[in-house]
């Protein structure tokens, strides 16, 4: 499913960052997302787009199922960051999870007709580096001009660069929808948040971790990280506070924020991973270095 459209929504303007898609209200020197040592500055400088620019660039969205009641979405061409993002579905309503940087009124369309009369309940990152456009996201998922509610984390508020009053905080757990459960294992970021949804993977439970937890590769471990493009590790000791953190629930199943995936035996894959982590920060197997 391809989508193009208008992308005008609200007359107050807002900047995006070309680096990392996150809106911001105003357009600072430098977006403080990319400034920080988890993320980048390009090295020609800061760069700014809009909606309307990244249209005129030929961007849109595109949806695909991932499995029953799952799907992704996706920008064509990509934009910042690059993430995929998943829409839960579920009888009560649907959860927009890692918004992308990128909205137009046919993606918006798309996502309201998947998610049915239910409607869309509510916009979460997993992390503000996953803030992509949530505002606009909120707004253009709304019913009679009522904005879908911005879920962020309280310990991640600080990053939020455009202010909104569908932006509301929360800590902790929280079920979203029936079976499906945020809560915040932290790590790459104090508040980053993980989804437990307990009917996917046929009822065996899925794991949305953003990348607080990153399926490698090899589709059989994962890893633990503070910045992935600037490879700087998490502690063992974190790793594995994350790993029985999200532990606690059962999945068979889990998805990064980009197309990476742990099909099967996936809490016990991240439990043995996150060992393996903390086993080489603490330097047992610096013989085989």
């Amino acid at each position: 499913m391809t989508s193009m459209a208008s992308t005008t929504s609200d007359p107050a303007p807002f900047w995006i960052c070309r680096t990392c898609a996150v809106e911001h209200a105003d357009r600072p020197e430098v977006c403080a997302i990319c400034a920080d040592e988890r993320q980048w500055v390009p090295a020609s400088g800061q760069a700014w787009t809009t909606l309307d620019e990244l249209a005129a660039d030929g961007l849109h969205v595109r949806v695909s199922e991932l499995e029953p009641d799952l799907f992704a979405l996706r920008t064509a061409p990509g934009v910042g960051i690059g993430q995929q993002s998943k829409l839960v579905r579920t009888p009560a309503g649907s959860l927009l999870w890692d918004p992308l940087g990128f909205v137009d009124d046919d993606g918006a369309a798309a996502v309201r007709e998947l998610a049915g009369p239910a409607g869309v309940v509510a916009v979460v990152a997993s992390h503000p580096h996953m803030f992509g456009v949530q505002t606009e996201w909120s707004r253009r998922l709304g019913v009679g001009g009522r904005p879908v509610p911005v879920l962020v984390a309280e310990a991640d508020l600080g990053w939020v660069a455009r202010p909104d009053a569908a932006i509301t905080p929360w800590s902790g757990e929280r079920e979203v929808l029936p079976g499906v459960t945020l809560s915040q294992p932290g790590g790459h970021f104090p508040g980053s948040a993980v989804v437990h949804w307990a009917a996917g993977a046929d009822g065996r439970g899925v794991l949305l971790a953003g990348d607080t937890i990153m399926a490698n590769p090899d589709r059989v471990s994962v890893s633990f990280m503070r910045s992935y493009p600037n490879r700087i590790p998490l502690s063992g000791a974190v790793a594995e506070r994350v790993a029985e953190h999200v532990a606690r629930r059962p999945f068979d199943r889990l998805y990064n924020n980009f197309d990476g995936v742990v099909a099967a035996d996936a809490r016990d894959v991240v439990l043995r991973s996150a060992r393996r982590h903390a086993a080489w920060v603490r330097g047992d197997f610096d013989h085989l270095t």
